[in-house]
């Protein structure tokens, strides 16, 4: 009787210690992020400024939504390669409208279903014809690149009074007297905010997230729960795509151009921001605030490395050591934690 009782909670307790193992990917981003606004500040004397913390905000918000955006499908042991092609292709058709005079509302709605039908073409690869999701999303991400350079291989800028700088336009929370100092936001802040709260929303207060998490720990497993493990499919890849649709949104917003180029090796860059925040590439944990730090991680590395004089070549170097200490660092403590 007392061995029958015992056997759960040694089960439940193991569980307890495995999840506070893998936390320490996430716990290790937030370190790694302090320590380099710390010793930007100590060196350069600029990283806590309110003009810098804003730049970060406002030049990176579209990476926080692509973080998010490829958290869903890693957290199923997928991805989704396609979310770098999926801004060039929005992006350059966004622009293509807007300047033969269609409604900068409309043509956000259209570049959003243009990101959702990528989604769901990624989707019916994998759940209809059994595709790997690394080669269903290749596919798609070819398919939107080679679309894009077909529409026009030019730079593309905004007409003015377009309208979309709506979204660029930025809202200054403290009106410092110094120059440059101010602590601003604008609304692609905030609608990275929405999306960050969203995401989080999905997976932990919703049937779809618990499936996601289900999915990641064991397909099988989840169907044999009786989990709506096709739809959480459809569900992840269509809104990854749409979420990268909208990040082209608000970049194409900030920047006032864009190109059949823009969104390379973006998809890379989300990954590592969700691989520093802490989720297991494996799937089944992870959590999308620490795909937003890794964002921010992510982001600071670019003016780091130039504050120290580091050739812009050496960033890809450098973000991919990263990723490879986190994911050594993930099955290192995954493997603790399977032996206690």
């Amino acid at each position: 009787m007392t061995t029958a009782t015992a056997t759960p909670a040694k089960k439940a307790a193991k569980k307890t210690r495995r999840m506070d193992a893998q936390m320490i990917p996430t716990i290790a981003a937030v370190v790694i992020f302090l320590l380099m606004i710390i010793m930007g500040q100590a060196l350069f004397g600029t990283y806590l400024r309110l003009g810098f913390i804003s730049s970060l905000f406002i030049d990176h918000s579209y990476l926080i939504i692509l973080a998010v955006a490829m958290t869903l499908p890693i957290l199923t042991g997928g991805i989704d390669l396609s979310v770098g092609a999926i801004v060039a292709i929005t992006a350059v058709i966004g622009i293509k409208l807007t300047i033969a005079g269609v409604p900068a509302f409309l043509v956000m709605i259209i570049m959003l279903l243009i990101g959702a039908a990528f989604g769901l073409l990624a989707a019916t690869l994998i759940e209809e014809f059994n595709m790997q999701p690394f080669i269903a999303t290749l596919s798609t991400m070819f398919l939107a690149r080679g679309i894009a350079s077909i529409i026009s291989t030019d730079s593309l800028t905004f007409p003015d009074n377009n309208n979309f700088d709506v979204i660029s336009n930025e809202i200054k929370i403290i009106d410092n007297p110094k120059i440059s100092n101010d602590l601003s936001i604008n609304l692609g802040v905030i609608i990275a905010i929405i999306v960050l709260i969203g995401g989080y929303v999905l997976l932990h207060h919703t049937r779809t997230g618990r499936t996601i998490y289900a999915i990641g720990g064991s397909r099988s497993s989840a169907e044999l729960m009786g989990l709506p493990v096709r739809r959480a499919q459809f569900t992840i890849y269509i809104t990854s795509a749409t979420l990268a649709a909208l990040a082209s949104i608000v970049y194409i917003a900030n920047i006032g151009s864009a190109k059949n180029t823009v969104g390379v090796g973006w998809e890379l860059d989300a990954v590592a921001s969700v691989v520093i925040g802490g989720t297991i590439i494996t799937g089944g944990f992870g959590y999308v605030l620490g795909s937003a730090l890794g964002a921010l991680v992510r982001s600071i590395i670019d003016p780091l490395t130039t504050d120290f004089g580091v050739p812009a070549e050496w960033t890809t170097i450098v973000v991919g050591l990263m990723i490879l200490v986190f994911v050594v660092l993930q099955r290192v403590v995954t493997a603790v934690g399977d032996k206690k």
